[in-house]
């Protein structure tokens, strides 16, 4: 299949976005940014497997990459990683030329993009995303950050990749758990978006299981598409973009009062997914055959519906230190039917108890 461009328009800070298999033996097509040294950053599970058929793609300059290998996981999206990023650019006298290469998922490209938002007051990033999650979500509108233990993605910035190149074929080596965990944010972009596009992932639930190429290179690029138009209305989330972050004042509960790692991100906001279309439907925003449906769609996914055992404090106290919080007031993205959603600030508190007690 001939790969797909999408351009997030963003004016000056814009950039592509290549969708296809095979683009990372394929990266200096596709990247044409480097002007100064490469920095790779990566995890010790994707290393072995594509850092040196990414850098050789690259010619001299990935020859004489400066290497930053993490541990991998959830629970390593902390401080050491990001200060061991640092320690190798300083030890490598890595200039303001210096293009960091996010080569990973999701915990990958936000460290990385974090040490690049904020080392010598920001150098180039360019993600190259390796799994489902990341190729559908996190790698697209410039999102960088850490987590805390009091809370996740609570300390980060926003800053621009040059570009995104999503290699579909480094799917066929997702873990099946990572890979379902990447299906919940191309079902979110439907629930929050696009009926159609819902209507269709329901349709091909098997194809998108059985990784058919076919199947996910739509998904992928038609979760890009949703995500860079509402990235190019509203780049630092004062507005629509919050609309993206549909289950997630859940989920990021669910992974905060577990320990980060515990549940995979996209698990977490399936569960939260689920418990925003229950407290939709409690205030009366949409019917209760409609969070059914969204329910079934993402077990057929292989997703969890079901939340975690969590007191009703630990929810509220998580759930208060929320990003999208404004004024003390819990903020959360509802359905106003499925494919349309919108930002509430004003949930009856009785109703979110209920839902919980429930959960």
């Amino acid at each position: 299949m001939k790969p797909t461009t999408l351009q997030v328009e963003l004016g000056d800070r814009g950039y592509p976005i290549h969708i296809g298999a095979g683009l990372l033996t394929q990266s200096a097509l596709y990247a044409p940014h480097l002007t100064g040294r490469i920095a790779l950053v990566t995890n010790d599970v994707v290393a072995p497997l594509y850092a040196d058929r990414l850098l050789a793609s690259l010619g001299p300059a990935g020859s004489d990459a400066i290497r930053v290998i993490l541990p991998d996981g959830e629970a390593r999206k902390d401080w050491s990683s990001l200060e061991r990023i640092y320690a190798a650019l300083l030890a490598e006298s890595a200039d303001r030329k210096t293009v960091v290469i996010a080569l990973g998922g999701g915990v990958v490209g936000d460290v990385a993009g974090f040490a690049a938002a904020t080392y010598q007051r920001g150098i180039a990033c360019i993600q190259v995303p390796t799994t489902l999650l990341a190729q559908v979500d996190s790698s697209v509108g410039g999102k960088t950050a850490i987590n805390h233990p009091l809370g996740k993605n609570m300390i980060g910035a926003f800053h621009q990749p040059r570009v995104v190149i999503a290699d579909t074929a480094t799917l066929a080596t997702l873990p099946p758990r990572e890979f379902a965990a990447g299906l919940a944010e191309v079902a979110k972009h439907g629930a929050i978006r696009d009926l159609e596009f819902l209507a269709w992932i329901e349709a091909n639930v098997a194809a998108l299981v059985a990784r058919d190429p076919v199947a996910l290179e739509h998904a992928i690029r038609r979760s890009c598409e949703i995500k860079a138009a509402i990235v190019a209305q509203d780049e630092r989330e004062t507005g629509v973009r919050a609309l993206l972050n549909f289950g997630h004042t859940f989920g990021h509960a669910i992974e905060s009062a577990l320990g980060h790692g515990t549940w995979l991100h996209g698990e977490a906001v399936a569960a939260g997914m689920v418990l925003a279309a229950r407290l939709s439907a409690r205030i009366g925003r949409i019917a209760e055959a409609d969070v059914q449906r969204l329910e079934h769609l993402l077990a057929a996914l292989g997703l969890p519906v079901k939340a975690p055992a969590i007191t009703p404090e630990r929810w509220m106290e998580f759930m208060g230190r929320d990003k999208k919080n404004q004024g003390g007031r819990i903020t959360f993205v509802l359905l106003d039917a499925l494919g349309r959603a919108s930002v509430v600030r004003d949930a009856p508190d009785s109703a979110l108890r209920e839902v919980l007690a429930a959960a």
